[in-house]
């Protein structure tokens, strides 16, 4: 039988206010709005059972609306919309939901217009990855996904600006994640 010690405690432990308010809107930056067409994520991240996970921090990173990252691995980097930094942070509530307000990004060269997101969680062991897309297309990432779990990486549009996007951390529809 293991017995839990202070070695075998796992963290990051994040206090309830680890998200700065307005952190999840990525639509301006340092007072300039960003160009192109603001959209809304939502969704909830829960467990194998569905039960919920609360103050789960979920990061987001994506190009700008013309698919230039700012960042300097991009080689456009330079031309990346100055009013969208492209980062943004949310933590879930009692319901495991979580909200980004953002704008629909560009086709990054080679790639589907997508959405990457990242989850950490106080006693996950390691962080997860994974992306949103926008509809099915060849992607050399969603190519990775068998055909029969694509659907779980694509965003549901409910309306012409609201898109949902549930993260499942286990079972039969859990969402897939990718190592670096």
């Amino acid at each position: 039988m293991m017995i839990a010690t202070g070695e075998a405690t796992i963290g990051p432990f994040f206090p309830p206010r680890y998200v700065d308010a307005g952190a999840n809107d990525l639509t301006q930056f340092e007072g300039r709005k960003a160009k192109g067409e603001v959209i809304e994520i939502h969704g909830r991240v829960v467990q194998e059972d569905g039960a919920p996970l609360e103050n789960l921090i979920v990061e987001i990173w994506q190009a700008d609306a013309q698919g230039v990252f700012r960042h300097p691995a991009d080689p456009r980097h330079a031309q990346a919309d100055p009013g969208f930094f492209g980062w943004g942070r949310a933590a879930t509530d009692k319901n495991g939901r979580y909200a980004f307000r953002t704008i629909r990004p560009g086709a990054p060269a080679g790639r589907q217009p997508h959405v990457n997101f990242m989850v950490m969680f106080s006693g996950l062991l390691r962080i997860l990855k994974t992306t949103m897309f926008f509809g099915e297309g060849p992607d050399p990432v969603l190519d990775l996904v068998s055909l029969p779990r694509r659907n779980l990486l694509i965003g549901k549009k409910s309306n012409p600006n609201l898109y949902t996007f549930d993260i499942r951390l286990r079972g039969e529809s859990e969402t897939p994640f990718f190592d670096d």
